[in-house]
């Protein structure tokens, strides 16, 4: 289990990047705060069970952002 959280690591900077080559600098500085993150995590040798809740725990927090953030702060 640790292995997907350094894979996830792996994503978010492939993502963070395109973001900055795309000018988007607070979304790439986001995602390569969440690189940093899922390595660190990938290499701490925790439980299964303790990396289901953090990942669980991501998500419920990173889709109640987006839905927060698409409902509430985006114009139509």
């Amino acid at each position: 289990m640790d292995r997907m959280f350094r894979v996830l690591g792996f994503w978010t900077l492939v993502i963070g990047l395109a973001a900055l080559a795309g000018e988007m600098v607070p979304m790439a500085m986001l995602f390569f705060a969440q690189t940093a993150i899922f390595v660190l995590l990938g290499y701490l040798k925790l439980s299964e069970r303790a990396y289901i809740f953090i990942f669980w725990g991501y998500m419920l927090l990173s889709f109640t952002g987006f839905t927060y953030w698409s409902f509430f702060k985006m114009s139509v």
